[in-house]
């Protein structure tokens, strides 16, 4: 009895959060007979008591951004800085170009800053459309200690001086939109449009010469697509989005949570290789891939593969949701 009693609290101890004690043990099972090892890092120890006060994380959804979403709109990787490079993605509708500064192209990591800015920002504008706030403005001005907790980072000294060139990266990448869109006047209009992902930024330092609060504008379109629409469509994130190492691993959750949403969908490799701007192969890019799927510990969808008629296809399903038998259509394939 007191071996089951050990075991339980070992695995209740090991569970990730929001784990269930049945997924937990599943996967430490898995891990112990040489599963692939997980693309979920620790939590940090500031995890260990939430603020239930914190908003829950929000994404634009809108129509006039979903391609926006569907395409990686910073570097995917940590190591390679990508200055001075662009990244073109050609859509349906248009295209998107990504482009950098010397100080590097935003990272899908530096992109956290910007998700925390969504979010109060939606929160602030459901409550100016209840009657209980002000309407809120672009600018957002954070504690350095609240960004972290929020990211769900260690809240070290590094951390807090990485921030500085986050915002630097931010608002030298540039992202430039051309999209063809039917008017209401039933012609064919097209339109171009461009801005840095934030406007821009400001750093107070205190008296020791560290960051202690964050200035950043939204984009001026971020801004508008949340304030200006009726009911503007927004997607909650998983918290345990941001444990997520892989950078691939982040795109293709924000890919799940975008097509499959509370269902599923299928995307072929090609297609979602083209749209993570990566500058490595499809070979070794469909290799991390495989390594996702062997991992199954995506927040909130399962991942497998299956053969398509132009290569091999990534069925993303909502872990509480089933595949129905009729045919469905297969992006990019």
């Amino acid at each position: 009895m007191d071996r089951v009693r050990d075991q339980r609290r070992r695995i209740e101890a090991e569970a990730r959060p929001g784990e269930s004690y049945n997924e937990a043990s599943a996967r430490l099972r898995q891990e112990k007979a040489g599963a692939a090892p997980s693309t979920i890092r620790r939590p940090p120890k500031s995890d260990q008591q939430i603020d239930l006060f914190m908003p829950a994380l929000y994404d634009v959804g809108t129509k006039d951004s979903r391609s926006i979403m569907d395409v990686a709109v910073f570097r995917l990787s940590k190591k390679e800085k990508r200055a001075g490079e662009v990244i073109r993605y050609d859509l349906p509708d248009g295209h998107v170009e990504v482009s950098s500064g010397p100080a590097g192209m935003a990272s899908v990591w530096d992109y956290d800053l910007v998700l925390m800015a969504v979010s109060h920002l939606t929160e602030a504008m459901n409550r100016y459309r209840d009657g209980k706030g002000e309407k809120p403005g672009r600018v957002f001005r954070p504690h350095v200690g609240d960004v972290l907790k929020f990211c769900r980072r260690a809240d070290g000294g590094k951390q807090k001086d990485d921030l500085v060139a986050t915002c630097i990266r931010l608002n030298t990448t540039h992202v430039a939109m051309q999209r063809t869109k039917k008017a209401k006047n039933g012609r064919t209009v097209t339109i171009s449009e461009g801005e840095a992902l934030i406007s821009r930024y400001k750093i107070i330092t205190n008296e020791n010469g560290k960051p202690e609060y964050i200035e950043i504008e939204l984009a001026e379109w971020m801004f508008r697509e949340i304030v200006e629409g009726k009911n503007p469509e927004v997607l909650t994130v998983h918290p345990d989005y941001f444990l997520i190492d892989p950078g691939i691993g982040r795109f293709v959750y924000r890919l799940a949570r975008r097509a499959a949403g509370k269902t599923h969908a299928k995307w072929a490799f090609q297609t979602i290789y083209e749209r993570s701007g990566s500058s490595g192969t499809l070979k070794k890019f469909s290799f991390t891939l495989r390594k996702l799927i062997e991992a199954n510990d995506m927040p909130e969808y399962t991942l497998s593969e299956e053969k398509g008629q132009i290569g091999p296809v990534l069925v993303m399903q909502y872990r509480s949701a089933s595949i129905g038998t009729a045919e469905e259509e297969i992006i990019g394939s």
